[in-house]
């Protein structure tokens, strides 16, 4: 290769393997309102800001345990594991588990993706949990196909980093993907629905510049003659008859008139549209609409079956997200057998006390749950074993079936034996019967015992 080679050699092929972190990025922008939508200005939105609050204030709220499977096929909580500590109480001195979780499901839901930086100690185990924003995170892959990610620091992240780009291992990254196409990044729902909430953005602002002017449309005015100066007319229309001027009374000269020109808010159905919108955005994150202030179909009688979908369609698969990626990132793969992570969402799934208690008896009743277990679930303290808090009952009225009968014919076994048996009968004897004191009154008394006897018998 020579000199001019060197100088003047093209330019290297673009990179065609690279994974944008960040949601992809380019989705956000301009949408077909001509609004700008991005996570920030998604987030002024009230109906955006209320389904992700839900979201992740729910995920956020429900407890997490970490479990260990027991050699009798059981469970039990590895209150022991140092993991226990970090997913259930602290995950890094500086936040709570309920911080740490809301932040990153609220990344999930903006950008897509959750980022946490795990610390690990000089034997291998998860020190601390250090959530990452996924706006400067970036997912690519080295010259062997390796993944890699790559963290722009910015000065108010944890001190743990600190150089201005930092390249971190997939070991050393807790990754909770959203909906993608790859299944190493996932998209932003904001960003997938940009169109729909440039809409209620704009829908918003026309609301707000209307009744920032007064309610009063914009207009025409109309001189039969020629305007000199047409600029200081409509300054002086303005100033005297705009925002906190408006509904005063325009004094017009000969022959002006005025003319609205705008359409009122009721021909362009203002109200149906935003109406409209909050429902499409409750869509985009499948929140019901009731959990935004949306009541219009939600009754007495279907609002609880709505809330029992939203956990069963709505957080469940992210709770499943959530538990495969922390057992993924955080195990060994000896512990990946051993133990595992678990939301509990049973107590979303309750119902009313009197249905709770119903459901209790009938467990109770047939024997797979005891009074303590009972007691767990209401959170109250346990009885005594020797008081038989521990005791599994059954209903004496149900047996199995190749047993029926049996209680029948041990019955009629015992009728016969009982049969079989001598009756004997306490008798008076003949004296102690009144005026047969001392004699026998020339009666043989003999036949008349045996005649009882038989009566008897």
């Amino acid at each position: 290769m020579g000199l001019f080679d060197v100088l003047f050699r093209s330019r290297d092929k673009p990179v065609t393997d690279s994974i944008n972190g960040s949601g992809y990025r380019f989705l956000f922008g301009g949408s077909t309102s001509g609004k700008r939508v991005n996570e920030r200005s998604a987030m002024q939105m009230t109906a955006v800001y209320s389904c992700v609050r839900i979201l992740s204030e729910a995920v956020a709220g429900l407890p997490l345990h970490l479990y260990r499977y027991n050699a009798d096929g059981g469970k039990e909580k590895a209150i022991d594991h140092p993991l226990y500590f970090l997913l259930h109480d602290e995950p890094n001195p500086e936040m709570t588990s309920f911080v740490f979780r809301e932040t990153l499901m609220t990344h999930l839901l903006l950008w897509g993706n959750g980022y946490a930086q795990i610390i690990r100690n000089g034997k291998g185990e998860v020190v601390a949990l250090y959530p990452l924003m996924p706006d400067r995170m970036t997912v690519d892959r080295d010259d062997k196909g390796r993944l890699y990610y790559e963290y722009r620091v910015s000065d108010s992240d944890a001190p743990t980093m600190k150089d201005g780009t930092v390249r971190l291992k997939p070991s050393d990254v807790l990754h909770i993907p959203g909906l993608g196409f790859d299944g190493l990044v996932g998209y932003s729902p904001i960003a997938m629905a940009k169109n729909a909430i440039g809409l209620a953005i704009a829908t918003e602002e026309y609301g707000a510049k209307f009744f920032a002017n007064g309610a009063t449309p914009g207009g025409l005015l109309e001189y039969p003659g020629t305007v000199k100066n047409p600029d200081a007319v409509r300054e002086s229309w303005e100033k005297g008859f705009s925002q906190n001027n408006s509904h005063k009374i325009a004094v017009l000269e000969e022959g002006m008139k005025y003319t609205p020109i705008s359409i009122s808010p009721n021909e362009a159905q203002f109200l149906e549209t935003r109406k409209f919108q909050i429902n499409e955005i409750a869509r985009i994150f499948r929140v019901p609409p009731h959990m935004v202030g949306d009541l219009e179909k939600s009754s007495f009688s279907n609002i609880e079956q709505q809330s029992l979908e939203f956990v069963k369609y709505t957080l469940e698969p992210w709770l499943m997200r959530w538990e495969q990626a922390m057992a993924r990132a955080l195990f060994t793969q000896e512990e990946k057998t051993a133990f595992f992570i678990k939301f509990n969402v049973d107590g979303l799934l309750r119902g009313d006390y009197a249905s709770r208690m119903s459901g209790y008896a009938t467990a109770r009743q047939n024997g797979w749950m005891s009074a303590n277990d009972i007691r767990e679930l209401e959170n109250l303290d346990r009885i005594p074993a020797d008081l038989g808090g521990d005791l599994y009952l059954i209903n004496g009225n149900m047996t199995k079936l190749e047993d029926a009968g049996l209680f029948a014919n041990k019955k009629s076994d015992g009728e016969e034996e009982k049969s079989d048996e001598e009756v004997l009968e306490l008798e008076e004897s003949d004296r102690d019967e009144p005026g047969n004191e001392g004699t026998d009154g020339g009666e043989n008394t003999v036949p008349k015992r045996h005649h009882r006897r038989r009566e008897l018998v």
